[in-house]
């Protein structure tokens, strides 16, 4: 009975690990050429797509620089 605990909470514990089904789901990849375009509209896989909205304030935040420059 105890080995079955054991097995159970080591399971458990593995199933809390931060893991994405997408590179590109992942706010550490969001600058890597496969999750920006046009590449990633081939694949379908752009962080807009697939992340939730929390996470399209960061996407947000990225593009800001590019667009405060050209308004100078």
């Amino acid at each position: 009975m105890k080995h079955i605990a054991l097995i159970l909470a080591v399971l458990a514990l593995v199933g809390c690990e931060d893991r994405y089904r997408y590179p590109c789901q992942n706010p550490d990849n969001f600058h890597k050429p496969d999750c920006q375009k046009p590449k990633c509209l081939f694949t379908q896989q752009c962080p807009e797509y697939l992340v939730a909205p929390i996470l399209e304030k960061q996407i947000d935040q990225t593009k800001q620089p590019a667009d405060t420059k050209a308004d100078r």
